[in-house]
């Protein structure tokens, strides 16, 4: 008997990704709350993965509990592992909150943690609990972006019920979603709002918890970061402001909050760049009542003033981006800005998204001239990048190895930075940080063209 031959489709393996897992994300997510500490449902490896990643990039100790899975929990469960993993966070720890986040383990043999977070709570003994905020984040569907959002929509729905809806509005308080920012960048975006007068519930807040000082004694948990009772205050806030392009098209926690409590939801993309830092204040102009004040016109206009002094170093030049897909969106948008052409687009994310937010952020950007590819690893990206002729990469630590392939100056942003001192203290966002990263940019360009000079050029 003749047996027909299957044709399977070409399958090429994963090479050096450019994505981080998705409970790493749901992780930091966690690390920015007060008195929390993040528990992953898996094995032991995950915990030390992600704790490695967050500790090279912040230099901040980062305590991330497991379940522990072993082979007889791969087979037969991990429900006791978890409520084990409970017992001991609260013993150790006294946690305000312990949120949990699934691996990919425990998502394949289908564990059911609202269950067992269920009958954990009704165990004699176990009296008082914190709050328990459940997110599912297998890594083989979503990247950390979806991670972090995820656990960030879970503590709204968690916490921020819509019982807020019959409670007297906070005058002048705002939600913040400022999305996967350095802890400079967070520090910066409370100050900005200060200055129009407004107080921000920031959800999640780890500038102190990953960047805080020097402890003269030990602390099982770091001060610092967003109360658990502000969380539950947030469907009283006059507006909530999120930042994210793709972002703007799911439904996140802003949406959950102005559909579950009816705050009314500005969706912004990140405020890199005059444009969308102008739409930033604009909008804090709006809810505040305010004028944007002086301060801001003046650093605005420092900004406009470097833009045409670096003009010459930028127009025309070439740039690959890539990472995280809302940091690449609000990327691209301020390369255009500067006539610095992002001829290729990248991230490991399958949002399907991806393009749509692209397009929208950077509208004067010729569709022909820019290539975006989504769910893509590196090896791709460098095959890619030698039909782009780049000058420049931007991104994060993991392109390294392809700025070398391809000499090219590599300008280290969003996350992980882990071969270069302060990755925690990048400032990415606002007039001051737009001006910091247009410096790097076109002082890496001048590098490049100083080392690769048979003469070398001593004014530039």
């Amino acid at each position: 008997m003749l047996v027909a031959e299957k044709s399977s489709p070409h399958y090429t393996a994963t090479r050096n990704p450019c994505k981080l897992c998705t409970p790493l994300g749901a992780a930091l997510a966690f690390s920015g709350i007060e008195g929390a500490l993040p528990l992953l449902h898996g094995s032991q490896g995950c915990a030390t993965y992600i704790r490695r990643y967050l500790i090279s990039h912040f230099k901040e100790p980062v305590d991330i509990a497991s379940s522990n899975f072993s082979e007889q929990s791969a087979v037969f469960g991990g429900g006791d592992n978890l409520k084990q993993a409970l017992a001991n966070i609260r013993r150790q720890y006294d946690p305000a909150l312990i949120g949990i986040a699934t691996t990919c383990l425990s998502e394949t043999i289908g564990e059911d943690v609202p269950g067992i977070l269920r009958e954990y709570a009704q165990q004699d003994g176990v009296g008082t609990l914190p709050p328990l905020v459940h997110v599912s984040t297998p890594s083989y569907q979503g990247t950390y972006r979806e991670g972090f959002h995820a656990a960030v929509k879970a503590l709204v729905t968690a916490l921020a019920g819509a019982a807020a809806k019959k409670i007297r509005p906070l005058a002048q308080t705002i939600n913040l979603l400022p999305g996967m920012l350095s802890p400079e960048d967070l520090r910066h975006l409370k100050a900005i709002v200060a200055d129009f007068g407004l107080s921000a519930i920031m959800l999640p807040d780890y500038a102190d918890r990953l960047d805080g000082a020097q402890w003269t004694e030990y602390r099982p948990i770091q001060p610092g970061g967003t109360p658990v009772a502000a969380i539950g205050q947030m469907g009283q806030a006059v507006a909530t402001v999120q930042f994210g392009h793709v972002l703007a098209l799911e439904p996140g926690a802003g949406q959950q909050l102005a559909q579950a409590c009816g705050v009314p939801l500005a969706s912004l993309g990140l405020p890199i760049g005059i444009n969308a830092t102008d739409a930033f204040l604009t909008a804090l102009e709006t809810i505040s009542g305010r004028a944007t004040p002086s301060a801001y016109r003046a650093e605005r206009g420092r900004l406009v003033d470097a833009y045409v002094d670096g003009h010459k170093y930028v127009s025309q030049k070439r740039a690959i981006v890539f990472g995280e897909e809302d940091l690449v969106a609000g990327l691209a948008a301020f390369l255009a800005e500067i006539g610095l052409m992002p001829v290729l687009c990248a991230t490991g994310g399958k949002s399907g998204r991806f393009r749509e937010a692209i397009h929208t952020a950077a509208p004067d950007l010729a569709r022909e001239d820019i290539r975006i590819e989504e769910g893509i690893d590196f090896k791709t990206v460098e095959t890619l990048a030698a039909e782009t002729e780049a000058d420049i990469l931007i991104g994060n630590s993991k392109g390294l190895h392809l700025a070398r392939a391809l000499q090219k100056p590599l300008v280290r942003v969003g996350f992980p930075i882990h071969d270069r001192f302060g990755g925690g203290r990048v400032r990415h966002i606002g007039y001051r940080g737009t001006l910091r990263l247009f410096d790097r940019i076109v002082n890496s360009l001048i590098a490049q063209r100083q080392n690769t000079s048979e003469v070398g050029y001593f004014y530039m």
